[in-house]
C-alpha cells in the first residue's frame, strides 16, 4: 500500500519557546483589499508546539529554532496562507484574502455525502490516518461528529473532511494534537490514500511518572523515523546513526543495489547560503534503519518472517527535496512513502521542534 504524506498545522493557540539557536520571525497581518491589519489572527509553524496570535495592529513574533518551517496564518472569514519562513526571513507583512464560498461544490459535496458514514467507514478512516501501531491504539478523536464521509462510486474512491478541526488525543506520546483536515481520499482501485491539513501540538498534564513514559514513547518514536533520517542526512551521520540507503537496480524491477556513498554529488548537494542540504534519487531506494527491528504488530500486518532484522522503507522521489537543520523538507508532495513509514501514521509523529534525549 502506498501512502502519501503531506505535513500539517492548525488553527489553535499556543505559545512554546525552544530551547536553544533561537532565531526571531515577525511580521504583520492585514486585509488584502483595505491594508487594514488583522488583530487576533492565528500564526503558527507547521508541525510544531509554536505558535501565537496578532495583536492589535495585526503584527506578530515567533522565536524557534533555526531551520526551516511552514507558517500557517489562519483568520475567520479569510483564506488560510502558507508561507515558508527560515532563520532569515526578516520581517514579513502577509495579506490576507476574504473567504467565498463556493456553492457548487457545496452541492457536489451534498450528493456524494453518506449519511452513515462515521459507522460505515470510521474505523476504515481511524486506521489509515490514526494507524494500526501500539500508539494509535491510545490515541483517539474526541469529535468524530464533525468528520464527513463521502463516496464517489465512478472513481471508486472515499473523500474525508470536516467541518471543524478535530481534536485528537495522542496519550502514548502525551500530545493534544488540533487537526485542520483539509481533505484525506483513499482509492481503491490502487489502494493509495493521500491526506492533508493544518496540525498544531500541545503538551498534555499528566503526573510525573506519565510524563516519563511519554519522554520513553516519544524517543522510541523518534530513533528510525523519517524525522530521524533527515536530520541525519542533514548532519551527515547516517552510517553512525544506524541507516543506510540501496537503489532499484536501473535493470530490475525487484534488486537493490547498496548506495556505497549517499553524500556522492549524484545524489546530494551540501550546505550553501541557504542553509540546506538537497538529495535526489532517480530511482526508488529502500533506507534500512539497522538498530531495531520491526514491531511484531508491523510483522504480523505484513505477513513479514519473524527474523526481519531491520525497519525497512521504500522511497519515490518526483523531485529533489531541500532539507533543513530541524528536519523540514520541501516540497513534501515529491516525496512518497512505503513500507515501514508508511505504517507509521499520525499516532507516531513528532512535532519539528522535538528534541530527544541526549
Amino acid at each position: 500500500m502506498k501512502i502519501i504524506y503531506y505535513s500539517c498545522l492548525i488553527s489553535f493557540l499556543f505559545v512554546s519557546a525552544v530551547a536553544y539557536s533561537q532565531v526571531s520571525v515577525s511580521g504583520k497581518i492585514i486585509d488584502s483589499a483595505s491594508g487594514d491589519p488583522l488583530p487576533g489572527a492565528s500564526v503558527y509553524c507547521h508541525n510544531t508546539t509554536i505558535g501565537t496570535t496578532s495583536n492589535r495592529q495585526g503584527e506578530f513574533s515567533l522565536q524557534m529554532k533555526s531551520g526551516g518551517y511552514d507558517l500557517i496564518i489562519t483568520y475567520t472569514g479569510y483564506q488560510t496562507r502558507t508561507v515558508r519562513v527560515s532563520s532569515d526571513s526578516g520581517r514579513l507583512t502577509i495579506p490576507m484574502i476574504k473567504q467565498e464560498k463556493n456553492l457548487e461544490e457545496v452541492v457536489i459535496r451534498s450528493s456524494n455525502e453518506v449519511t452513515d458514514g462515521w459507522e460505515k467507514y470510521g474505523s476504515f478512516f481511524l486506521a489509515h490516518f490514526i494507524g494500526t501501531t501500539p500508539n494509535a491504539a491510545l490515541c483517539s478523536i474526541q469529535n468524530p461528529e464533525a468528520l464527513k464521509f463521502y463516496f464517489y462510486k465512478k472513481s471508486n474512491k472515499l473523500k474525508v473532511l470536516a467541518d471543524s478541526a478535530l481534536q485528537i488525543e495522542n496519550k502514548a506520546l502525551g500530545y493534544r494534537l488540533r487537526y485542520e483536515l483539509d481533505s484525506f481520499v483513499y482509492y481503491y482501485k490502487t489502494e493509495i490514500n493521500t491526506y492533508r491539513g493544518f496540525c498544531f501540538y500541545g503538551e498534555m498534564e499528566g503526573t510525573e511518572q506519565e510524563k516519563k513514559t511519554w519522554a520513553a514513547n516519544r524517543a522510541k518514536a523518534y530513533y528510525g523515523s523519517k524525522l530521524h533520517f533527515m536530520r541525519s542526512y542533514y548532519d551527515s551521520t547516517l552510517s553512525e546513526d544506524g541507516f543506510s540507503i540501496d537503489m532499484l537496480n536501473e535493470n530490475s524491477n525487484t534488486k537493490f543495489t547498496p548506495v556505497k556513498d549517499p553524500y556522492d554529488t549524484a545524489y546530494y548537494s551540501g550546505l550553501d547560503s541557504t542553509m540546506e542540504i538537497e538529495i535526489w534519487y532517480p530511482r526508488k531506494i529502500s533506507v534500512s534503519y539497522l538498530k531495531k527491528r520491526p514491531e511484531p504488530e508491523y510483522i504480523k500486518k505484513f505477513g513479514l518472517p519473524k527474523n526481519v532484522g531491520s525497519q525497512i522503507s521504500y522511497i519515490d522521489l518526483n523531485e529533489a527535496i531541500a532539507i533543513k537543520e530541524n528536519g523540514y523538507y520541501y516540497n513534501q508532495g515529491d516525496w512518497t512513502n512505503q513500507g515501514y513509514w508508511s505504517w507509521k501514521n499520525l499516532a507516531d509523529q513528532l512535532p519539528y521542534d522535538y528534541d530527544p534525549p541526549e
